[in-house]
């Protein structure tokens, strides 16, 4: 009988786990003991997703905003620091800002406008459109900006981010000046001395302040990448991909992940005989419709995963096939003939690059499309589902 369910993504409880738990015994029990309780079985390149938030606090990879300040003043020392293009966010910047005012004199903040990086916006398009304003040349001041726009709230968390980001800063004993802009080049009238807080355009934005004349550029990647007293550090990522823990500290994205995945692959393997394929997870990659934010605030969605999951997918269409291919074939005929042509499309491990017969399928890799799906499963609320099993991803119609 044919196998009538195509992938299965479950979120799989586990307990809360804290500052030195062993992560690999309680994602390997976890999924274990789910399935039994459940009555499903694993299999073969099944996926076992972990968000990165549980692989860094079974880490306690920490870090206070006295040694973000203390990093920061070792980098610039007394000299006004420009922060430019971070994120608006409560939960993934506010605090590193904390940190960054309470090791400068002085901070002039640059802001994207109407939105920053990942589509948080400060005003809309609509608003913008009304003025006379060129968000790509234009430089505005604090007043400027209140003049045309006056105190706009975000949609969904009713925060008014220029004051509130402002108030951080000062609260931390820094001066502060507010500016907007979108061209990198445009805080060097301010300071040469930078700290470029965009997530996906660092490295150009490194480079153009660079070339224009600043004198230090650090990326947000550049901060608390070795630990300072005692702190958690990410040696890759710094500062990317943090979280806010508490008010005076945030959780770092995590580090090492290579071997843990490694351990729960070998581990499910030892106790089940089936090869899955593992992967450590954070924001997915997608765009909310509605409120117009792009999910990615961190680096990366897979900081690490076992080799099965390496590539982008090489899938066929199906509805391609049967409007073309195999037009003049219906019902059994059609079935049987669009599974012997993706039967001999795996035998000759043929790469549909650029193929007409694979348009309109998606082309991301693999860790991208993955990870969107344990993000979704898991939410980001208190679902208590850290580990996502997902089966018969790999599967086709063929199977």
């Amino acid at each position: 009988m044919d196998r009538l369910v195509g992938t299965i993504s479950r979120g799989i409880r586990a307990p809360i786990i804290r500052q030195g738990d062993n992560l690999v015994h309680i994602v390997v029990d976890s999924v274990l003991a789910a399935a039994e309780r459940e009555g499903f079985s694993l299999r073969d390149r099944d996926v076992i997703a972990v968000t990165e938030a549980v692989v860094a606090r079974a880490q306690g990879n920490y870090a206070h905003i006295d040694q973000i300040a203390k990093d920061v003043h070792r980098k610039f020392g007394d000299e006004t620091v420009g922060v430019i293009f971070p994120i608006l966010s409560r939960n993934r910047f506010a605090i590193c800002l904390k940190g960054i005012a309470k090791g400068c004199k002085k901070v002039v903040l640059m802001l994207s406008y109407p939105s920053d990086e990942v589509g948080n916006h400060l005003v809309s398009e609509d608003q913008l459109d009304q003025t006379e304003v060129n968000p790509w040349s234009d430089v505005l001041t604090e007043k400027q900006y209140r003049d045309y726009f006056g105190y706009q709230r975000h949609t969904f968390t009713g925060v008014d981010y220029v004051e509130y980001y402002k108030e951080l800063v000062t609260q931390c004993g820094a001066e502060v000046e507010i500016i907007f802009a979108n061209q990198p080049k445009a805080i060097l009238e301010y300071t040469k001395n930078v700290i470029n807080c965009d997530i996906h355009t660092r490295t150009r934005t490194k480079r153009v302040l660079l070339q224009g004349g600043a004198q230090k550029v650090y990326s947000l990647d550049d901060i608390l990448t070795e630990s300072i007293d005692g702190s958690g550090y990410n040696d890759q990522y710094g500062l990317l991909g943090s979280n806010k823990s508490t008010e005076e500290t945030v959780k770092l994205f995590p580090i090492h992940c290579e071997e843990v995945v490694r351990d729960i692959q070998s581990a499910i393997l030892e106790k089940t005989g089936k090869c899955v394929e593992v992967m450590v997870y954070g924001d997915g990659a997608f765009k909310d419709p509605v409120g117009k934010i792009w999910e990615l605030a961190d680096p990366v969605v897979s900081p690490a995963y076992t080799q099965g999951l390496e590539g982008t997918p090489n899938e066929v269409k199906l509805k391609y096939l049967a409007d073309n291919n195999f037009a003049h074939l219906s019902g059994e005929e059609l079935k049987k003939a669009i599974q012997e042509y993706i039967l001999e499309k795996d035998r000759k491990a043929d790469d549909l690059t650029g193929n007409m017969v694979s348009q309109g399928t998606t082309p991301r890799r693999l860790t991208d499309l993955i990870g969107s799906l344990a993000d979704l499963t898991s939410g980001s609320g208190d679902k208590g589902t850290p580990i996502v099993l997902i089966q018969g991803y790999f599967d086709n119609y063929t199977k």
